[in-house]
């Protein structure tokens, strides 16, 4: 069983990843432990104050090193007393951006604490001291860690065994190896004039997962090229971009 600390000032915020969906399921067939730690139970004044005004001055509130550090010091005993290790992550504009190599890396983790912090940030002291990584969801500004935690125990759940009903779903999702995923379609065969492929209902699956290559390569070449700039196109896949986009990729390649 994968185990996930967080510490948080809202706890309730990740009610719904553990009641629904999935996440819900994986939760209740005991694949992952959830526990939620608030700083504020780990303040030392009657106020239960978790944050205060920066240094030099500046606008916004800084969240205070003692409450976060002693709600990592119970994460920490709790898990010694498990006989477990985690990794401790922070979410931050600063840090790596999550993709799913490292949504990977961190399912094979037995245990993770995610710091969700709020106001303009946290005191640096205890991010060096306590913090294994820094990760971000992307080169903008949320109002708190929560939002990145959530999407990183929802990535990270989906790829423990057990958790989706259909094994293959995993294997054969966007970004897996590279590319982005496959058009897809479902009943009625025409939906306002426009028809499902035929390829679809052709019932030949050497021919259908040819076309849902082609696809992923199209769709990846339009939407996100930065992805085919990585990739090592082999003669098959070059033969299925048409033209334009063979044009257009070996030109970003420098070809």
């Amino acid at each position: 069983m994968m185990r996930f600390d967080v510490i948080t000032l809202f706890p309730a915020l990740f009610d719904a990843l553990l009641d629904f969906g999935i996440t819900g399921r994986a939760m209740d067939r005991g694949l992952f432990s959830f526990k939620a730690w608030n700083p504020r139970d780990f303040a030392t004044d009657n106020y239960r104050t978790v944050d205060d005004r920066p240094y030099g001055g500046g606008p916004g509130m800084v969240m205070l090193a003692e409450p976060l550090d002693a709600a990592m010091d119970a994460i920490e005993a709790e898990l010694k007393q498990a006989g477990a290790a985690s990794h401790v992550i922070y979410f931050t504009p600063r840090g790596r951006p999550l993709d799913h190599p490292k949504v990977i890396e961190l399912a094979s983790r037995p245990a993770l604490t995610l710091i969700a912090g709020r106001y303009e940030g946290v005191d640096e002291r205890f991010l060096r001291r306590r913090v294994d990584e820094e990760i971000s969801l992307g080169d903008f500004v949320l109002s708190g860690g929560e939002i990145p935690a959530l999407a990183v125990m929802d990535a990270v759940i989906r790829q423990l065994p057990g958790s989706l009903n259909n094994a293959e779903s995993a294997l054969q999702e966007s970004f897996v190896d590279g590319l982005l995923d496959a058009p897809c379609y479902t009943r009625p065969e025409v939906y306002r004039g426009e028809a499902v492929p035929d390829v679809l209902l052709s019932g030949n699956h050497k021919a259908i997962e040819r076309w849902r290559l082609a696809q992923r390569l199209k769709q990846t070449a339009e939407i996100r090229p930065d992805l085919l700039d990585k990739r090592e196109m082999n003669p098959a896949e070059m033969d299925l971009l048409d033209e334009e986009t063979r044009r257009a990729w070996a030109a970003r390649k420098g070809y």
